[in-house]
């Protein structure tokens, strides 16, 4: 199989040094669309409702880590994920979450299909109840150490890796 069309939805992501984790990990990857939603911070985009030196300020925290990635990356912000899910499901894409839920499948016995819009959640709490309704499959890093969990950002590039070579 050819590389998977991979987009990513950045769901309540409360850290724009995260998000720009995030967007320089999509650019390695070739993530064809980056959606940033709910309170998600993102770059400055054409008819920003923000209040300028806000909407500035937010961009330049995320260019610290995304280091241009902002640019490269193509993103769209929305308030609610929802509608574009349900346009991805329409079109084939296998919605993956990624969150450590006892029904998800380990990383590296998920057979990779050829579409999927892998789902990120809140750095604390996760995805939500409500959000994971709406995803196919959820998927599990699987951890040897002390902590529970990776940060989102990390998580989000284990999985794009595993995803993208996995075959």
């Amino acid at each position: 199989m050819d590389s998977p069309h991979i987009v990513v939805i950045a769901h309540n992501i409360r850290s724009a040094h995260n998000i720009g984790s995030i967007f320089r990990t999509c650019d390695g990857f070739g993530v064809e669309h980056l959606y940033l939603s709910g309170y998600s911070p993102y770059p400055t985009i054409e008819r920003d409702t923000r209040l300028p030196h806000i909407a500035s300020k937010v961009t330049a925290e995320i260019t610290k880590t995304a280091l241009g990635a902002e640019k490269t990356v193509p993103f769209s912000h929305l308030s609610n994920p929802y509608t574009v899910i349900d346009g991805f499901k329409a079109h084939g894409y296998e919605v993956v979450g990624l969150e450590q839920e006892e029904s998800a499948i380990k990383l590296p016995d998920f057979k990779v299909t050829s579409k999927i819009a892998l789902i990120l959640g809140e750095e604390v709490n996760g995805i939500s109840r409500d959000l994971i309704k709406h995803c196919t499959t959820l998927l599990e890093i699987p951890m040897v150490g002390k902590k529970e969990s990776f940060n989102v950002s990390v998580a989000t590039g284990i999985a794009l890796y595993a995803l993208h070579y996995q075959k």
